[in-house]
């Protein structure tokens, strides 16, 4: 085996592989779940406001003193814009409105609308996301607002609208705005001059007319300002950027001193307590690069709208001390604990703390975000006084929690201090009627003020193992697949942790739900599950138990009655049922029972499968009967549209199969071992009949023109299952290195787009370093080099290296399958 590892890295050296640098599409920084996730997008920190993982600004800033002089290396001045004609977010609005079309002047002020609907915007399907006040389910809508001006220069008026799909939109009957697409947001608009001169104070008329073509419908609108930019601050120059497992850390110059910048989220596996806990640090450390001393200060503030959902929702806050700590937080007044559910939402429930130990020298306070950075730019303090205009809209002079940290005078010595980000949600997911606080809050003792204490007191020695953890994993997924291969490795650790929740069933039972982000929004999804797999049997199988007992539930409860495994339990943060709109039976039944049997390998055992070994026996029941020559049905690829007799999902049942029959003869059962061992070999020689495609292996059985990954087949050897025959992984290799595109190989015949999981396990299949190394490089290219900005997206065209869809998925921890144990 030394040998092999040895002749390995004599290999990668030839390469010239060992120094490659990585330029992340986006950089994590605060990544506790799927809504407390906050990532620069830029190459540098402070070139642009950071963001929520779904691209919503959510700013957090940071700003050094030096010697007087103020520079910025964390984030940047967002636009702020002050609400001048709200919208349905923060106040419903009276409306009058039609789904019969009116005639040619229903945009105009002059014309008549007492025929019409008298209701209150928003207008909207039930389904969408904000909730809209008025039910819209027609095809089209016609709508007309009267709004009220202040005083106020036209000039500086914009238009903020949130429409799906197309919309035309007509401010004193001018044309203002016509898009024939759709927003998943709200956005700000300009308006024409004409439009401009139109307004006047008092009573204004607004009308829209928006066509749904597919999917929910909304129309919101409103009015707001831009506010002036009134903090101009020089950018610290960054010299580097490093993207650990756990870790961000940045290297700046800011004139005579150095500054480090450290983000540690301790998302460690084996560490249930701590993984849980929702405090992630900033550390900064200073050190003068002259051999002289300088006076540091250093300024931190996080906004509200990482509290909120959508910029219009009223917020309140709180400044106190406990524990020895100054605590600052913000949240909705709203707050209504797991009121909503969705993709692309963000919470607006629970609340965000920031904490700076009390005997540092620290200033605190709670005020409008460009205040207390202009004070700290020019005199290096923070105001005394604590904003007291509450509860108020998050964009309406938005409040930000400050802190300034007086590090005193910094020399050859390293200065360093830190604050503490965290964010209480009080109850996390709701399963099956039954509201579910965060694993850290199970024994219903702890509070948001005792976790940060504890956060606090473990801050040192966390910092510690996190740095001792990230070498550890380095080192181990270089020697696994090479350098390239751990930086894919680093850079999707805390995006395919922070895809998940953990929680505490009513029984103790440890709960880690997915969050199938920006694809449907669903919870506890089976076929994210099994490509984020790898990464959870690694570290810690219980966590890949707690992501597969919901599914266990549902079947043995009674509450999922059909013969295969569920897709989801939901839409997060709601595990209810299934929502998906469309059974998956052969994908998920095989995923179970693959990852079953991959659990007992790890454990060392068949326990956890002998815990459902009823629902398995079932689910192996359904493959053996339907899982060879599947129907035209969708798999976990359902992007990719349904498919019938697809040779990849074939190998999933038989291996589902043969999953089987390794549990069965590990609890004892040698008959039922042998039966079903047989019966997978069977169906093996079988599908090599029919999926022959002369040089390879065909898409579909009897289409020897069609081809695709059969990255189902790792699990052959990684299983020890020994089902197909090694001829059966040479041969895809070999035909597979002739379809590589510049950015990877494509998911199969059909499209030239991909999916960077798969790649990775069907590279693991590979015997040859050299052919691994071929199939990952292209992906390492695609990370380091696609233009589309936001983390990871697992589904990328491999001509162009652009993001086809998804992002910030779980299963990017499908990479570490090569660190595996055959």
């Amino acid at each position: 085996m030394k040998k092999l590892v040895a002749s390995f890295i004599v290999f990668l050296q030839v390469l010239g592989l060992q120094a490659q640098d990585v330029r992340p599409p986006a950089v994590p920084l605060i990544t506790i779940d799927p809504y407390t996730s906050v990532w620069s997008f830029t190459d540098k920190l402070n070139e642009e406001p950071t963001k929520h993982w779904t691209g919503r600004n959510q700013p957090i800033n940071g700003l050094i003193r030096v010697d007087g002089k103020t520079y910025q290396f964390l984030g940047a001045e967002a636009p702020v814009y002050q609400t001048i004609v709200p919208t349905a977010v923060s106040e419903a609005y009276p409306v009058h409105y039609t789904f019969e079309k009116p005639g040619n002047d229903w945009m105009k002020p002059g014309f008549s609308a007492t025929a019409w609907q008298a209701g209150k915007g928003s207008l909207g399907s039930d389904n969408m996301n904000p909730k809209p006040t008025t039910s819209w389910n027609t095809e089209e809508v016609w709508l007309r607002r009267e709004i009220n001006l202040p005083a106020v220069n036209p000039e500086q008026i914009i238009l903020t609208m949130f429409h799906d799909d197309n919309v035309e939109l007509y401010i004193n009957g001018l044309p203002a705005y016509e898009c024939a697409c759709f927003t998943n947001k709200y956005q700000q608009y300009s308006l024409t001059p004409e439009v401009k001169a139109s307004l006047k104070k008092g009573r204004n008329l607004v009308a829209a007319h928006v066509k749904n073509t597919a999917g929910p419908s909304l129309i919101d609108f409103g009015l707001v300002k831009e506010l002036p930019v009134t903090v101009t601050v020089d950018k610290a120059a960054q010299k580097s950027v490093q993207v650990n497992a756990t870790q961000s850390i940045y290297d700046f110059t800011v004139g005579p001193v150095d500054l480090k910048v450290t983000f540690t989220s301790p998302l460690l596996l084996n560490k249930l307590d701590i993984l849980s806990r929702p405090a992630s640090y900033i550390t900064w450390q200073a050190q003068a690069n002259d051999r002289k001393t300088h006076d540091v200060k250093v300024y931190f503030d996080a906004s509200a709208d990482l509290a909120v959902d959508q910029p219009d929702q009223k917020v309140t806050w709180q400044k106190t001390t406990a524990n020895n700590l100054n605590v600052l937080r913000v949240g909705t007044s709203e707050q209504k604990v797991l009121g909503k559910k969705g993709d692309d939402v963000r919470i607006d429930w629970g609340y965000l703390y920031v904490t700076t130990p009390v005997a540092a020298q620290t200033g605190t306070t709670i005020t409008i975000g460009t205040a207390a950075r202009t004070a700290f730019t020019k005199s290096g303090v923070l105001t005394t006084t604590l904003d007291t205009n509450k509860p108020r809209s998050a964009n309406d002079k938005p409040v930000v929690l400050a802190t300034v940290q007086n590090l005193g005078k910094v020399g050859s010595t390293p200065v360093s201090n830190h604050v503490t980000v965290g964010y209480d949600d009080i109850y996390a997911v709701e399963f099956f009627g039954k509201k579910l606080p965060a694993w850290w809050r199970r024994d219903g003792k702890a509070t948001a003020e005792t976790m940060l204490a504890a956060a606090e007191k473990d801050y040192a020695d966390l910092v510690t193992q996190c740095a001792a953890f990230d070498k550890r994993l380095s080192a181990d997924a270089t020697q696994a697949g090479g350098e390239a291969y751990a930086k894919l490795c680093a850079l999707s650790y805390r995006q395919a942790i922070a895809a998940h929740k953990l929680v505490a069933n009513t029984n103790g039972t440890p709960l880690f739900f997915s969050k199938e982000n920006f694809s449907n929004g669903s919870i506890g999804t089976v076929d994210i599950t099994y490509p984020s797999a790898p990464l959870f049997l690694l570290y810690n199988p219980v966590l890949l138990q707690g992501m597969m007992e919901p599914i266990f539930y549902y079947s043995e409860s009674g509450k999922w009655t059909k013969p295969f495994a569920a897709h989801d339990v939901g839409t997060y943060p709601i595990a209810n049922g299934q929502t998906y709109g469309e059974d998956m039976p052969v994908e998920e039944s095989g995923n179970m029972l693959i990852l079953t049997a991959a659990i007992a390998k790890a454990e060392k055992n068949a326990n956890y499968a002998k815990k459902h070994w009823q629902v398995l026996t079932t689910w192996a029941e359904y493959l053996k009967k339907e899982g060879f020559d599947p129907a035209n049905q969708l798999c976990t690829d359902d992007f990719a549209g349904h498919i019938a007799r697809n040779a990849n999902l074939s190998i999933k049942a038989i291996l589902g199969l043969a999953s089987y029959g390794q549990l069965a003869g590990q609890l004892g059962d040698a008959k039922t071992a042998e039966a079903y061992q047989n019966t997978a070999k069977e169906m093996a020689q079988k599908w090599m009949q029919l999926a022959n495609a002369g040089d390879h292996y065909s898409l579909v059985f009897e289409k020897p023109d069609t081809w695709s990954q059969k990255y189902n087949l790792v699990w052959d050897e990684l299983l020890g299952l020994n089902i197909f025959p090694d001829e059966v992984e040479e041969k895809e290799i070999k035909y597979y290195l002739t379809k590589q595109q510049n950015y990877g190989l494509p998911l199969d015949s059909r499209k030239t787009y991909t999916k960077s999981d798969w790649i990775i396990w069907t590279a693991t299949m590979a015997n040859n370093p050299a052919d691994f190394q071929k199939l990952v490089q292209p992906v390492f290219r695609y990370v380091n080099e696609t233009t589309t900005r936001m983390p990871v997206s697992d589904w990328h065209e491999t001509t162009d290296g652009k993001s086809v869809g998804f992002r910030a998925r779980s299963v990017v921890g499908g990479y570490f399958i090569k660190m595996l144990p055959k």
